[in-house]
C-alpha cells in the first residue's frame, strides 16, 4: 500500500454463533503461511476483544501477507498476555496493549479495527471507529438492540470507510451456490422458508454467587452502557450471550446467520408481522435468562419464514442440527454448513402435476474453500480499493439479519404477535416498541448523528 493510499485510509469519515474455537488456527503454521512484506504496503489491524471470535477474525485476516496487528485491545489482561503469546508463535512482535478502545482508537497507525466484543457494545464501537477514520470488520449481531442496529446502518451509510459483517456464510461458496438455485425457480412456488439451531453441545449455565471480580480485568469497562450489577462469571466471556443485558440468546446468536440465507433466499424484506413462543423448557432451573426453546413465525405476502431453536439436544430439521430449507411445490432444498441436498416432491395434490418438470434428488457437498477466509480476504480487498460495491456482508445485510432476529425476541417479550409498520419503522405495539430501545447507562450515551 502507498504512502498515499495510508494517508487516504486514514482520512475521517464523508459525514461509521459459531464460537472463535471452531476457527483456531495453529500459529505455527501462520508464520509458514506469512511472506515479508515492506511496512508503507501493510494495512496495520487494532482488535478490539479478543478472547473469542474476535480473535479468529483477526487469524483470518493475518493470512494475508501484506496486514499486520499493531494493537489489542481487551478488558481481561489475561487475555491480552495469552493472545500476544499466540502471536509470537507467528512471529508477529508483541502489538500495543489497550483497556479502553476509546484510546486504540486514538492510534493513527491503526487503519482497520476488528470488532469482537459482546454484543451491547457493537454501537458505541463501530460508530467510534467510524469517526476516528478506521475502516471496520464488526462481528455479528451487529447490534444487541432494533434501535442501535439503524443508528448503525445510518453511520455507515454517511461515511466513506469501508464496514464488512462477520456473516462469513456470505461467502461460503456452496451456500451462495444453493441460493442461485433457490432463485432459479426450479423447486416452484415456496410457500416456507425454515431456518433452525438445535444445540446438543449446549449444557445448563450452573447457578453460581457473584464474586470479586477477577485479578487484571476491568470489569466497569467490560460493563459499559450495560446495567450495573456485581461481577458474575456467568455473564463473562463466552456465557454473556444467554443475558438480555449483553445479547439476544440463540435467536440472534445463530439466527442472524441462518435467518440471513432464509432472508436471502426469499428475497424477502421486514415481515408484516411476527408470532413467538417458548420459554426454557431444556433448562427452567438454570442461570440463563434467554429461552433455550423458541419458535417464531414471520408472516410475509405469499409465504412464511420459520425460526425455532433449542438447547441441549440435536434433533433438528431434515436430521440436521442447524440449517435453512426452502419449501416448494416442486421440491424443497435444505442447506447448513456441511452442504445442500434437494428433495423431490412426489406428491402433487390440488394442480397440475404434469406441468411440473420432474426433479431429481441431489447432495451437494460443502468443498474445501473456507468462508472466514474468503470472507476477511473480500473485506481487505475493498479496503484495498476503496470500493464497497465489493464487500459481501456490507452493512445492510448485517441490518436485515439483526433487525428480523430481533424482531423475534421482541415477539417472545411481549407475548403478542406484533405488527411492523414499514412506513414508521415501528411496531403497531407501544410495548413493543418499549423493547425497541437501547438503554444505556453508567455515563454511557447512545451514539446520534
Amino acid at each position: 500500500m502507498s504512502l498515499d493510499r495510508r494517508s487516504f485510509l486514514r482520512k475521517g469519515t464523508a459525514g461509521l454463533a459459531v464460537t472463535g474455537a471452531s476457527f483456531l488456527f495453529p500459529m505455527e503454521l501462520l508464520a509458514a503461511v506469512r511472506k515479508k512484506v515492506g511496512p508503507n504496503d501493510t494495512i496495520n489491524i487494532g482488535l478490539i476483544g479478543c478472547k473469542g471470535m474476535g480473535f479468529s477474525d483477526l487469524t483470518s485476516i493475518l493470512k494475508i501477507s501484506d496486514t499486520n496487528v499493531i494493537a489489542l485491545c481487551d478488558v481481561d489482561e489475561n487475555i491480552l498476555r495469552a493472545r500476544t503469546a499466540d502471536l509470537e508463535k507467528a512471529g508477529i512482535k508483541k502489538p500495543k496493549w489497550y483497556t479502553d478502545y476509546r484510546r486504540l482508537l486514538e492510534n493513527k497507525d491503526i487503519d482497520v479495527v476488528v470488532i469482537g466484543t459482546p454484543d451491547h457494545w457493537h454501537c458505541l464501537q463501530l460508530t467510534d471507529a467510524l469517526q476516528a477514520g478506521k475502516d471496520v470488520y464488526c462481528e455479528k449481531p451487529i447490534a444487541n438492540s432494533i434501535q442501535e442496529s439503524k443508528i448503525m446502518l445510518d453511520y455507515v451509510g454517511a461515511s466513506d470507510r469501508m464496514v464488512q459483517i462477520g456473516q462469513w456464510q456470505r461467502s461460503q461458496p456452496h451456500f451462495v451456490d444453493a441460493i442461485d438455485y433457490v432463485h432459479s425457480g426450479k423447486l416452484g412456488e415456496i410457500r416456507l422458508a425454515k431456518a433452525w439451531a438445535y444445540q446438543g453441545w449446549m449444557k445448563p449455565v450452573p447457578i453460581t454467587p457473584d464474586t470479586a471480580v477477577p485479578k487484571g480485568v476491568d470489569y466497569n469497562m467490560w460493563l459499559g452502557p450495560a446495567p450495573k450489577r456485581d461481577f458474575n462469571k456467568n455473564r463473562f466471556h463466552f456465557s454473556f450471550r444467554w443475558f438480555w443485558d449483553y445479547a439476544g440468546g440463540l435467536m440472534t446468536d445463530w439466527g442472524v446467520h441462518l435467518i440471513d440465507y432464509a432472508l436471502y433466499g426469499m428475497k424477502a424484506g421486514t415481515p408484516r408481522s411476527v408470532m413467538a413462543l417458548g420459554g426454557k423448557f431444556a433448562y427452567p432451573n438454570d442461570a440463563s435468562e434467554t429461552p433455550d426453546t423458541l419458535q417464531t413465525v414471520y408472516e410475509y405476502d405469499g409465504f412464511s419464514i420459520l425460526w425455532e431453536h433449542a438447547t441441549g439436544i440435536d434433533g433438528g430439521n431434515y436430521g440436521r442440527n442447524h440449517g435453512i430449507a426452502f419449501i416448494g411445490n416442486n421440491g424443497t432444498l435444505v442447506l447448513d454448513r456441511q452442504g445442500w441436498e434437494i428433495i423431490p416432491e412426489k406428491e402433487f395434490q390440488g394442480w397440475d402435476k404434469d406441468g411440473i418438470p420432474k426433479m431429481e434428488a441431489a447432495t451437494f457437498d460443502k468443498g474445501t474453500k473456507n468462508g472466514l477466509d474468503l470472507h476477511t480476504q473480500n473485506f481487505i480487498t475493498a479496503v484495498k480499493d476503496r470500493d464497497a460495491s465489493k464487500l459481501t456482508a456490507p452493512i445492510q445485510v448485517g441490518y436485515d439479519a439483526a433487525l428480523v432476529s430481533h424482531m423475534g425476541n421482541v415477539a417472545f417479550k411481549t407475548g403478542n404477535r406484533i405488527y411492523w409498520d414499514e412506513t414508521t419503522g415501528l411496531f403497531k405495539s407501544e410495548k413493543a416498541n418499549e423493547i425497541i430501545k437501547a438503554n444505556y447507562h453508567n455515563g454511557w450515551t447512545l451514539p446520534m448523528l
